[in-house]
């Protein structure tokens, strides 16, 4: 999934796991382990909040999160990636809908025993944010359970280290889901890789703009990507009910436009997704494949009528449905 080596290559002879992790409210942060994450998607939920779903192949972490609950978009990443999918519930309707799919086996849900293994973390915080998940007493549960963890043939994309041509530079990219979640990310030509910042305050009540670094609760590390893509997907209602709650579908099936930026520079995009059970393609705007830079992918899921400027090196992103 990142094109690098890894430590312990036993790891690789399991399933995929697929961690939500809370975004919201600010205090969640730092969360733990979104550094040792191969691949994380960021999508808009409700009311202003966004949410991580992490995939976890090539390493392992004694504390992930907060583990948080489920969106009908989860599906699509554990299926992508044919990984189990860790969450804290979810909404009756999306939790009777992911129960009743194929993969209704691979969910793992916090439950009241100690397998699976989440457990309360030492924050002093409400419980609702302060679940976790150990990926190191995995495996002795699937054990226990007569889970299925077949290792899994899974299409990790393609990687260089080659910079690809492009004409435009990118050193910052801004997505502004709502004025209670927004972030940039800004390159690091020392490191190779994009540095997140987070909203620090809401813009409200005369408020502006304000940012901090978001580091890593586990590894105390500043939480970064080698790649940022940008992925343009319908958020859909799949009925009034649903729409009144804001409780959306996001379809990542077909194909849509995508930016995909590494090594400092922006390369227009499409994602390519036919079926189900197989990752996100991405392609340049020609049909060839485009190769990511090694290391950990970063996607954030904005609507297809979001829009976009580009300020020099700087983009930015004002995220908008469907």
């Amino acid at each position: 999934m990142t094109g690098l080596p890894v430590a312990d290559p036993s790891l690789l002879m399991r399933r995929p796991l697929a961690i939500k992790i809370g975004n919201s409210p600010d205090y969640v942060r730092p969360q733990s382990s979104l550094t040792l994450a191969d691949v994380v998607y960021e999508y808009y939920i409700e009311w202003g909040d966004t949410r991580f779903i992490a995939v976890f192949y090539g390493n392992n972490s004694p504390q992930v999160g907060p583990v948080r609950s489920g969106r009908y978009m989860d599906e699509h990443v554990a299926r992508m990636y044919h990984s189990f999918l860790m969450f804290k519930g979810a909404d009756p309707r999306e939790l009777n809908y992911l129960k009743g799919t194929d993969i209704s086996q691979f969910l793992i849900i916090v439950g009241i025993s100690n397998c699976p293994p989440y457990f309360i973390g030492h924050y002093k915080r409400d419980s609702y944010n302060n679940v976790f998940f150990n990926m190191d007493k995995w495996a002795a549960c699937v054990l226990k359970k007569g889970l299925d963890d077949t290792p899994q043939t899974i299409s990790g994309g393609f990687f260089s280290t080659d910079v690809p041509a492009s004409q435009s530079l990118a050193t910052k990219i801004y997505t502004f889901y709502s004025v209670y979640s927004y972030n940039y990310w800004e390159y690091d030509p020392a490191t190779q890789n994009y540095f997140r910042y987070q909203e620090s305050q809401d813009m409200v009540n005369g408020k502006g703009e304000a940012y901090a670094p978001l580091t890593d609760a586990q590894t105390n590390l500043p939480v970064t990507a080698a790649n940022v893509v940008v992925l343009f997907a319908p958020y859909i209602f799949t009925n009034s009910y649903n729409a009144h709650d804001e409780v959306y579908n996001i379809d990542l099936i077909d194909y849509g436009k995508a930016i995909v930026y590494r090594d400092g520079v922006a390369i227009p995009a499409y994602w390519n997704r036919t079926e189900m059970d197989q990752p996100i393609l991405l392609t340049n705007l020609d049909g060839s494949p485009i190769y990511m830079h090694p290391g950990r992918t970063f996607y954030e899921v904005i609507g297809t009528t979001s829009t976009y400027t580009q300020d020099g090196s700087d983009w930015h992103f004002n995220f908008q449905t469907p």
